[in-house]
């Protein structure tokens, strides 16, 4: 293997620079650098040559101009096995550089300001980084070229260990991190831009490029396989686990609606999910007794569920989850009387999650193709709802529609939930009819339906929904309206004494 005996580096992201440039300058490599990053490395005692003195030529255009030379890029591109490549290095007084150090200027953290103007974004726009990352990893079988500072430590080492070399192993595997990681930053690049004319909320076209951030055992069955790809620090996919056994892709999928579901609520709220579906929700003024409300909807369901919390979680919270077996837990943070609780529980898989990302797209895949839509964020405007029947809602039974139909947006169609203020109490869910959904909703009810309501994600198509949920003592419900049938519905309810509101907005989850 060759020894590297010259390094080019320039990096927005500095951190760890120093000590890397005092390794390579301990394994006798002459550095190379550009502005800002030069004078770092030559302030911490580490011997560096501007590129201005290799190529004989000043930066440039506010620094838009410094490495695009030919005395750069030759360097860089030479073939060492190629005898005219060499010739010409030499002709032209060309030195070869064996490695590129270079990380790129930051787009997505500059175009995501709120007042992130165009001019801001196009100056952000890095033109000599993407093309010396791609000359040297062009030239993977002579150059090699690091992107991150989270390879600097392995790199070091390697060279340690062949006396100021890298394997082609090593070199192969970081070109193919370098390809994609000017893929990602051109797709930023143009799916931001294409923003800028305000072309509608879908992109023209669909990106769907994501780091891997971990293989999983296996996807929903055994004989398939899975990993985890998406954007740290954004929602689940970015949550830190705190404990437990690795994470499936069931777990995650559950873990996702939990949090999702969870998010929707102000007050303190806990929501327990069974395959992706609620079998508890509750909204109170404590964590705690949030859970213990979402527990009391299905004890029997919630046994191996995945739970979603939208506050810290305490001790006492802590105390009622360990009483039951959870397979994972996704909130915002814990205290540390909570996780000694946990720890007890070794499997448990504990999630911390930052946030929600923004402008979020919902994709699915179909053969041969993708779907795409915007998230469903829609709100219940109390202001913009109908009272259709003569019986207009209590303030209660406004309180347990409003609950209601939060939660009916996060169950899979045709969905029934019935509710009470800050308490699921029946689901029923994905099912062929909607009478159906309302009778299975009912038997699946533990605690008593008496004075319940019930949300509808989408019209009752006939009165039989109605009429059979009245029967188990529903009292109002909540439905975005729509059938041809509406007028025979509200009939209904108001024969039955029922209350009876219209949304004007569906929420169908497929």
């Amino acid at each position: 293997m060759r020894k590297i005996e010259r390094v080019l580096i320039s990096v927005t992201d500095k951190t760890g620079i120093t000590d890397l440039a005092r390794e390579l300058n301990r394994f006798g490599a002459e550095i190379v650098s550009t502005g800002g990053t030069a004078r770092l490395i030559r302030e911490s005692g580490t011997p560096v040559r501007d590129v201005a003195e290799v190529t004989g030529f000043p930066e440039m255009l506010d620094g838009r101009v410094k490495t695009l030379h030919p005395k750069i890029a030759g360097g860089i591109l030479a073939m060492r096995g190629n005898a005219a490549h060499m010739r010409a290095l030499e002709e032209h007084g060309i030195v070869a550089i064996d490695m590129v150090v270079v990380n790129l200027y930051r787009f997505e953290e500059a175009a995501a300001k709120p007042d992130a103007s165009l001019e801001d974004m196009i100056e952000n726009i890095d033109i000599g980084g993407p093309t010396l990352i791609r000359a040297a990893a062009k030239n993977y079988n002579d150059v090699a070229v690091v992107v991150s500072p989270e390879d600097y430590a392995a790199v070091v080492k390697e060279m340690s260990e062949t006396g100021g070399a890298l394997s082609p192993e090593t070199r192969w595997r970081l070109a193919g991190k370098a390809f994609r990681t000017t893929a990602d930053y051109d797709a930023a690049i143009a799916t931001r831009l294409a923003r800028v004319d305000g072309g509608g909320p879908l992109p023209r076209d669909l990106s769907l490029r994501a780091p891997k951030l971990m293989d999983l055992r296996y996807g929903e069955n055994p004989h398939q396989a899975a990993a985890l790809y998406g954007r740290r620090g954004e929602g689940i996919a970015g949550a830190e686990q705190l404990q437990g056994k690795e994470l499936s892709y069931n777990n995650l999928v559950d873990l996702d609606a939990a949090w999702q579901l969870a998010s929707e609520f102000q007050m303190p709220a806990a929501a327990i999910i069974k395959h992706t579906n609620p079998c508890g929700c509750a909204e109170q003024a404590t964590l705690a007794e949030a859970y213990r409300k979402a527990f009391e909807c299905d004890p029997v369901s919630a046994y191996g569920g995945v739970i979603g919390l939208n506050g810290v979680v305490d001790r006492e919270t802590a105390s009622e989850i360990a009483k039951t077996f959870v397979e994972a837990i996704a909130a915002p943070d814990y205290s540390p009387e909570a996780l000694s609780v946990f720890a007890a529980k070794r499997n448990l898989r504990v999630m911390r999650v930052a946030g929600q990302p923004g402008e979020r797209l919902v994709v699915k895949s179909i053969l041969g193709g993708f779907l795409a839509q915007t998230a469903d964020e829609a709100r219940l405007d109390r202001a913009a709802a109908v009272v259709k029947t003569s019986r207009a809602p209590t303030d209660a039974e406004w309180a347990a529609l409003e609950f209601g139909w939060k939660v009916a947006k996060h169950v899979k169609s045709n969905a029934i939930v019935y509710a009470r203020p800050g308490q699921e109490v029946g689901v029923g869910a994905g099912q062929m009819s909607r009478v159906d959904s309302v009778k299975i909703g009912a038997m699946k009810a533990v605690l008593p339906l008496a004075g319940t309501v019930v949300a509808s994600d989408a019209f009752f198509p006939f009165p039989d929904g109605v009429e059979e949920a009245v029967k188990h003592g529903v009292t109002a419900f909540i439905q975005p309206g729509g059938s041809v049938r509406d007028a025979e519905v509200i009939a209904a309810a108001d024969r039955l004494g029922a209350a009876m509101v219209f949304t004007g907005v569906r929420h169908f989850r497929h």
